[in-house]
């Protein structure tokens, strides 16, 4: 009787294993982020380095091949593959979200760009484009470089709610925004503006 008892117990043990590892998976979401951004920025922006080779071991095997594989207790009894889900890989790539990129790059190339050079624009610390010196956008252009900034950042927020969604996870909304507003500033060109989280402003 005890023998059978245990089973329950231990099928909720595992099963609390999975839940454990159902988390928000920061790094993918922070180079999802830099490829969004860099593709709205547009302009050469800075290679990430390449990772050495590892070196070659005794009989010219590298390190890394010669490498016993782990044994994942988790997965002979199933796990795995939850396991895996709990670690995804964020996708950017769904028609959705892609539009979503076309439209802002082709819309910070053709107005935003020029303001961002001239110091009237600026990345603030919320993920969106804030207008941070207006004396700075000719007359006749405020009107249009207002509507810009505003479209802007409504589909940015589409685009973070958009990244949730597409994952299966809407409730990594805001770490989602939370990440791109980092990014947006880490990518910003050298000259432009951009907020810190004190909400004070300065030029890289």
């Amino acid at each position: 009787m005890r023998r059978w008892m245990g089973i329950p117990v231990a099928a909720v043990m595992l099963s609390a294993c999975v839940t454990i590892n159902v988390y928000f998976p920061a790094a993918e979401a922070k180079e999802a982020a830099r490829e969004f951004v860099e593709k709205v920025i547009g302009d050469e922006a800075a290679q990430p380095e390449a990772e050495p080779a590892p070196k070659p071991g005794p009989g010219g095997q590298s390190a890394r091949l010669r490498a016993p594989a782990r044994l994942d207790l988790l997965a002979l009894v199933g796990i795995g593959s939850a396991h895996a889900q709990g670690q995804p890989d964020i996708d950017i790539k769904t028609p959705a979200i892609q539009a979503i990129q076309a439209r802002m790059a082709a819309r910070f190339e053709g107005q935003l760009r020029p303001l961002f050079d001239a110091g009237a624009l600026g990345f603030a610390n919320d993920g969106t484009v804030a207008v941070r010196d207006a004396a700075k956008i000719p007359l006749a252009q405020r009107v249009a470089a207002n509507q810009a900034v505003a479209e802007q950042n409504r589909d940015a927020k589409a685009v973070y709610r958009e990244i949730a969604v597409a994952n299966d996870h809407p409730e990594w909304e805001q770490q989602i925004r939370a990440v791109f507003a980092r990014q947006w500033i880490d990518s910003a060109r050298p000259g432009w503006w951009v907020q810190d989280a004190g909400g004070g402003w300065r030029q890289k």
